[in-house]
């Protein structure tokens, strides 16, 4: 599987846990990986694949790694997003865009694999994909002030 592959299941299970307590969000991580396959048809009749989780072992692991390792910064990297979002509290901003941060922001400061500049390229490409159409400027905007 392809970093962009695990970093968008990653961006999927993060944003999941946002809407569940401690407790309940271990139990939809450990959920996320036996959900059914979903599709979705556009407006031109082509059928897409929005959520197919066939992983080998390994990648499981490390996704679940990962999640848990981001959600316990969440404090840490919530501090550093709100030192340079003005006006745009975490508090405030949507969940999409916000996972996108964290996510991004812990590419940034702890995996010493992803370059910056990548971090921020795939966290624009995520913001296309999953947030509506400001948000790849603001993704972007939020993370070039971290940098």
């Amino acid at each position: 599987m392809t970093r962009r592959e695990l970093r968008e299941h990653c961006f999927k299970m993060l944003f999941s846990a946002n809407f569940y307590s401690t407790e309940e969000a271990e139990q939809q991580l450990d959920s996320y990986f036996s959900a059914p396959e979903e599709d979705e048809t556009d407006a031109e009749g082509k059928t897409e694949v929005i959520h197919q989780v066939d992983l080998e072992e390994k990648d499981r692991e490390y996704l679940h790694r990962r999640v848990e390792e981001i959600m316990e910064r969440i404090p840490e990297l919530d501090e550093q997003l709100n030192q340079v979002a003005e006006g745009w509290k975490t508090r405030r901003m949507g969940k999409v865009e916000l996972t996108i941060l964290r996510l991004a922001l812990y590419e940034m400061k702890n995996d010493d694999t992803i370059p910056e500049k990548v971090a921020i390229n795939e966290a624009v490409e995520l913001a296309k994909k999953f947030g509506g159409s400001d948000s790849p400027a603001f993704v972007n905007g939020i993370l070039a002030k971290l940098v």
